[in-house]
């Protein structure tokens, strides 16, 4: 189990975010807002050796917020080249860049998952750019009849791919990693889903990080426990770093124990 740090841009601020409330009409909830550029923590990052932590670029793509995020991003990957990923706006044209700018990984969703369905060519098309070794698939998902379903566009939109551990290990052949988010419970600092741990637990011999209400080092515990120590996890808002109660430091030595 590793300790993945984030690193969620928004509005050309590092952030943290409620995940649900994230619109293209109105502001999405701020649970933290720093006043830290995204290279302080890349550097923090750097200095504690948690390579594999991602930066999250949250507006939308072609606008001028999402260049600012951009700038702050880029800063970040010339802090730690070739130990951070990167998600936000990323396609088959652009990926290139941004593997050139020293994201280890790019993070990928609403390209591959478009129009409610999996896009295998564009899969296809982004990986003969990357590789599978530099390519990590946001499977982040919302509850919707009691199920699990793939959403995109700063998970805003459905799609009707439903998450199961046998499409975790068809993808698996096509990127090196996964993120998960759980939505639902995103910046809420409510508690991990079980229920979707329990799923991913099924899932055998890839890389899963998982996101989304972590709020106690219990719920750290509990994500080693049920994932036998092969999921790794991120804390956002409950995070000493972004103004919760969960330090840092402790998080490091929980991954490390």
């Amino acid at each position: 189990m590793e300790f993945r740090p984030c690193i969620d841009i928004h509005g050309g601020k590092v952030k943290q975010l409620i995940g649900g409330t994230i619109s293209d009409v109105g502001h999405p909830e701020e649970n933290y807002v720093s006043d830290k550029d995204a290279s302080f923590y890349a550097s923090l990052y750097k200095k504690n050796g948690l390579a594999g932590g991602h930066i999250i670029i949250l507006d939308k793509k072609g606008t001028p917020e999402y260049e600012e995020d951009l700038r702050l991003a880029r800063q970040a990957l010339e802090t730690w080249p070739d130990a951070l990923q990167i998600g936000g706006g990323i396609d088959a044209e652009n990926a290139e860049d941004f593997l050139e700018m020293g994201a280890s990984h790019v993070i990928v969703t609403s390209y591959v998952f478009s129009d409610g369905k999996i896009r295998y060519d564009r899969l296809e098309d982004i990986k003969f750019v990357t590789g599978r070794k530099h390519l990590v698939l946001d499977l982040s998902v919302r509850i919707r009849n009691n199920k699990y379903y793939i959403v995109t566009d700063r998970w805003q939109k459905f799609t009707d791919v439903e998450l199961s551990h046998e499409l975790i290990r068809m993808l698996s052949y096509s990127c090196d990693e996964f993120l998960i988010h759980a939505v639902n419970v995103e910046g809420t600092g409510t508690g991990v889903d079980e229920r979707l741990l329990e799923l991913l637990c099924e899932a055998r011999d890839v890389v899963i990080t998982y996101a989304g209400g972590i709020a106690s080092y219990d719920d750290i515990e509990k994500i080693r426990t049920m994932g036998r120590g092969n999921i790794n996890f991120t804390v956002g808002s409950a995070l000493d770093l972004f103004g919760g109660d969960l330090k840092f430091s402790k998080c490091i030595e929980l991954m490390r124990a």
